[in-house]
């Protein structure tokens, strides 16, 4: 997996533990020039200099002068998440847009939400859009790749946890008590909650609208959602 982008970068070098997943950094050299000592010592060894349209090449967006070549992110078995005993879990039903991804994980991360779980078919895997939309936050946050959606809720249900879906003719999110372990579901950009998805949730919420506006992008919504069951928490 090629990451660039100078925060994303600065992210993952603050991290030693990632240092061995690292394979390559390659930098334009007016991008060492501007910024000395960047890039740590234990990781020289790994640095290789490439002009700015190699990188252009290489890169889908905006590299700023630096990319790292990486292992492919290791997404956490739903065993060992659960072994840890987590108490407020995100689901995501099958979105589609990395941007939406990243801007979910980096919310998640900042509120301190114990795991995001996502379906191994039509839906984003983790990329470099969704690790620069993140901000670098992405290995803050245990991400279990689960083949079936639908059956992972119910045993999460077994496990004691209630299970609040998303959509725009549920009760209002504020009247629903997220003092327990609570699974967040998050639907589809479009199509919102899959219908067994959404049979299988306990409560629906709903974030009321004033005017015209129908529905909110997912990451704000999540936002809103994720907030609302950490104040309930507290």
């Amino acid at each position: 997996m090629i990451v660039y982008g100078k925060n994303v970068a600065n992210a993952i070098f603050a991290k030693e533990t990632l240092y061995t997943q690292i394979q390559k950094i390659y930098f334009e050299e007016q991008f060492l020039k501007k910024n000395p000592n960047f890039i740590p010592k234990r990781l020289e060894s790994k640095v290789k200099s490439m002009s700015k349209q190699e990188m252009d090449r290489l890169a889908q967006g905006l590299h700023q002068g630096i990319m790292l070549v990486m292992t492919d992110y290791q997404y956490t078995p739903l065993e060992s998440l659960l072994a840890t005993d987590p108490s407020f879990v995100l689901l995501l039903d099958h979105l589609e847009d990395p941007h939406n991804i990243g801007a979910i994980i980096r919310t998640a991360v900042a509120a301190g939400v114990d795991a995001i779980i996502i379906p191994s078919d039509r839906q984003v895997m983790i990329n470099a859009t969704v690790m620069k939309t993140s901000a670098g936050t992405l290995y803050d946050i245990p991400i279990v790749r689960v083949t079936n959606l639908h059956q992972t809720m119910l045993h999460l249900k077994e496990q004691g946890f209630w299970l609040v879906g998303t959509a725009m003719d549920g009760q209002d999110y504020k009247t629903i008590d997220y003092s327990g372990k609570i699974g967040l579901v998050i639907g589809n950009e479009g199509a919102g909650m899959h219908q067994l998805v959404r049979q299988t949730c306990d409560f629906i919420a709903t974030i009321p609208m004033h005017r015209s506006i129908d529905s909110l992008n997912a990451s704000v919504a999540s936002g809103i959602m994720i907030y609302e069951v950490i104040r309930h928490r507290k």
